[in-house]
C-alpha cells in the first residue's frame, strides 16, 4: 500500500505541478510583456484561460499585475499541498499554514523558471547563436525584467556576459532563504522535497 501511496502522491504531484508552472508562465509572460502572437505564448493563454477567465470576473488586475493568475496559482499550489499532505500525513493541514506553505511553493516556482530559462537561453546562445526560434525568443523576452536590472550594474566585458552568473547567485541566495522560511513555518520534510 505504501508504494501506491507514493505513485498517486508523485503523480497528483507531477500533473498538478505542470499546470501550476504553465499558470507561472502566463503571469511571468505578462510580467515581461512577452510576444502574445508567439505560438507558445498561444498555448499557454489557452491552457490557463478556461480557469483564468472566470477568475477575472472577481478578480481584477492591479498595476498591470493579472491578480486573478496570481489567485489561480495560489489555489493550485494549496490543492497541491493539501492533497499530498492527505495522501503522505492523513490529515488535512491548518489552512493558514497551507497558504502560507503555498506562497512560499509559487515563489519557489518562480525561482527554478527563472533559472532554467536563463539556463536554456545561455546553452543556446552558445549552440545557436542568433537563433530566432519561438521558444528562445520567448525565454529571451521572460528573463529579459531580471537580466535587465543585472546588466546595468555588470556591464559586458569584451562580448562576454557576465551577468547570468550573478543572477544565478542570486537564485541560489533566494532559494536558500526560501527553503528556511519553509522550514520556519514547519513545512514538512517530505512536502519540503517536492516543492
Amino acid at each position: 500500500m505504501g508504494a501506491m501511496i507514493d505513485i498517486g502522491a508523485y503523480l497528483i504531484n507531477t500533473i498538478m505541478s505542470l499546470y501550476l508552472i504553465v499558470v507561472l508562465l502566463r503571469l511571468l509572460l505578462q510580467v515581461a510583456r512577452a510576444d502574445f502572437y508567439n505560438p507558445i505564448s498561444q498555448f499557454v493563454v489557452r491552457a490557463t484561460d478556461p480557469l483564468v477567465r472566470p477568475l477575472r470576473r472577481v478578480i481584477p488586475g492591479f498595476g498591470g499585475l493579472d491578480l486573478a493568475t496570481l489567485v489561480l496559482a495560489l489555489i493550485i499550489q494549496f490543492i497541491i499541498i493539501n492533497l499530498l499532505y492527505l495522501l503522505l500525513g492523513g490529515v488535512m493541514p491548518h489552512p493558514v499554514n497551507a497558504l502560507v506553505w503555498s506562497l512560499i511553493g509559487i515563489a519557489a516556482t518562480i525561482v527554478k523558471i527563472y533559472f532554467f530559462s536563463i539556463l536554456v537561453a545561455i546553452i543556446f546562445s552558445w549552440i545557436a547563436p542568433g537563433s530566432n526560434h519561438p521558444a528562445l525568443a520567448l525565454l529571451n523576452q521572460i528573463n529579459e525584467p531580471v537580466m535587465a536590472p543585472v546588466r546595468k550594474i555588470l556591464p559586458p566585458m569584451g562580448g562576454l556576459d557576465l551577468s547570468p552568473i550573478l543572477v544565478f547567485i542570486l537564485i541560489n541566495v533566494f532559494t536558500i532563504l526560501l527553503n528556511h522560511a519553509a522550514i520556519a513555518t514547519g513545512l514538512p520534510g517530505n512536502l519540503l522535497l517536492v516543492m
